[in-house]
This record gives C-alpha cells, sequence and structure tokens, in this order.
C-alpha cells in the first residue's frame, strides 16, 4: 500500500511523535521517507534523532516531497497553514487533519476544489499504541485513499471510519473518554485505599482490573452485560456493588456525560 510514497507532518508535538513512532514500528514506512517540519526547531532536532527522520525547512519544501500530508498543529493555527498548504497541492497529495474540532468543509474550503482530504478524530491513547481513531472521507477521497488513512491510524490503535455528522459523538466517546476512563480508575484506587490497602497495590490491581477487562471483552466478542452476568453470582459481592451504582445511577452519568461533551464539541465547532 505504501511503496513508494512518503509522508510528511507538519507538526512533530507529542500526537505527531506517536505517530511517527506507531508507522515506523510497523515497517509502513522506512524513517527515510518519513518527513518533518515543526516551528520548534528543537522538537525536530529531537525526532530526527529518535527516529532518523528528515527534517525539512519549511511547508512547501516538506509537501512537495510527500505523497501524503498529515497535518497535526493547533486548530487555532490550522487556518495559516491550509493557506500555505494551497499552493503546494499541485502533486495532489492525500492531506489528513487531526485538527480538532475542524471541519471537513472548512478544510476543503482553504484548498485546492480537486483535493482529497480526510478528517481524524484520534484520542491520547495513540501515545501508547492504543488509539480509538475515527475518520471521515472530503469530497475528493478515493476508497483506496481511504484505505490509507485507515492504515496509517490502525498503526497505533484501532481506527474506523465514520459519517462527520458524528464527529462530535466521537469526541464526546472516545475522544474525552480516556478522562472519564481514568477518574474511574482514581475513584477504584481512592476504594481500595478506603478499605486499608496500600496506594501502590490498590492502583496496580484497578489499573489491571481495566485493563484486563477490556482484553476480555475485546477477545470474546461478547456484549459487556453477557460478561457481567457471567461474574454476578445471585446475591454474591458483585451484585452488591452493582446495586450501588445503579442506585447512584452511574450508566446514566455516563449517558449524559457524552452527551455534554458532543455538545460542548459542537458548540466550538461554530467558533
Amino acid at each position: 500500500m505504501f511503496k513508494d510514497q512518503a509522508i510528511g507532518f507538519i507538526g512533530g508535538g507529542n500526537m505527531g511523535e506517536a505517530l511517527i513512532r506507531g508507522l515506523i514500528s510497523a515497517s509502513l514506512f522506512p524513517p527515510e521517507r518519513v518527513f518533518v517540519f515543526d516551528v520548534v526547531e528543537a522538537r525536530v532536532k529531537y525526532l530526527e534523532k529518535e527516529f532518523g527522520v528528515e527534517a525539512k525547512r519549511d511547508i512547501a519544501e516538506l509537501v512537495r516531497s510527500s505523497s501524503i500530508v498529515l497535518v497535526a498543529v493547533k486548530p487555532q493555527t490550522i487556518l495559516e497553514v491550509l493557506d500555505t498548504l494551497r499552493g503546494c497541492l499541485s502533486h495532489k497529495p492525500l492531506v489528513i487533519s487531526i485538527a480538532a474540532g475542524v471541519a471537513l468543509s472548512t478544510l476543503e474550503g482553504r484548498l485546492p476544489e480537486s483535493t482529497s482530504v480526510v478528517r481524524v478524530m484520534p484520542n491520547a491513547c495513540a501515545l501508547v499504541g492504543e488509539a480509538a481513531s475515527a475518520l471521515s472521507r472530503g469530497k475528493a477521497v478515493t476508497g483506496a485513499q481511504m484505505e490509507i488513512g485507515l492504515a496509517l491510524f490502525r498503526a497505533v490503535g484501532k481506527a474506523v471510519e465514520i459519517d462527520e455528522k458524528l464527529m462530535d459523538a466521537v469526541t464526546g466517546l472516545s475522544g474525552s473518554g480516556p478522562a472519564y476512563v481514568l477518574l474511574m480508575i482514581e475513584a477504584l484506587i481512592d476504594a481500595g485505599v478506603l478499605m486499608g490497602m496500600p496506594r501502590q497495590a490498590a492502583r496496580e490491581l484497578a489499573v489491571q482490573t481495566v485493563i484486563g477487562t477490556s482484553r476480555l471483552l475485546e477477545s470474546t466478542g461478547k456484549h459487556p452485560g453477557e460478561l457481567r452476568d457471567m461474574i454476578t453470582s445471585p446475591g454474591g459481592t458483585t451484585i452488591h456493588g452493582l446495586q450501588v451504582l445503579e442506585a447512584r445511577s452511574v450508566r446514566g452519568a455516563f449517558l449524559e456525560c457524552v452527551e455534554a461533551a458532543t455538545r460542548r464539541s459542537a458548540e466550538l465547532g461554530k467558533k
């Protein structure tokens, strides 16, 4: 899929670094076909040393060398980047943006009409190669190009294609989701401490419980409720714990949590 192709990163921050690491580790690209530009010179030097990628002196030089251009900049700077990109796309590279909240209409509106643009919402778990990413295709994107986009983000976790109208829901669920899970883990650790456990032991048990449960759910393919029933004995400890969570409307709180984050994502997108 990536034979004779090169990828250029505009922005070498944490997410850019995570993607570079994933692509090279998965052998999708050799380091010499990965280019990077960042306004912070020290950051570029670090990426060169760490991964053997090639730095480019400006955006135009990077784009001309790349068949795939991945824009990994903050939303507040992307319009300036797009204006620079506009005059450098005569060779028709695939442009991929991970700028949060920046719609395809904005991306396509700033670039030549025939530009193939993919919008992506990854999450912070890309930093450890376990991202949950959703991709939406622009009007000019072909099926083959979409497969390229999915393959890139599967190098750092799971990736799915989704209609752009659902991107705010993606943001509310998986984009913000790590924070919800971290809050839950923190609460479990504190609960263990409350019951007399040493904090480090409580931490290890809580973290491993979440990791193990996720892997169990993924490997079996079963519905979460089915697995929950398997470990909930009649009159046992688990059902008594679940009774408290249901009485406190924890399930409803998660529903409202994702709904609130989705609505806020839509509000920010309009700005």
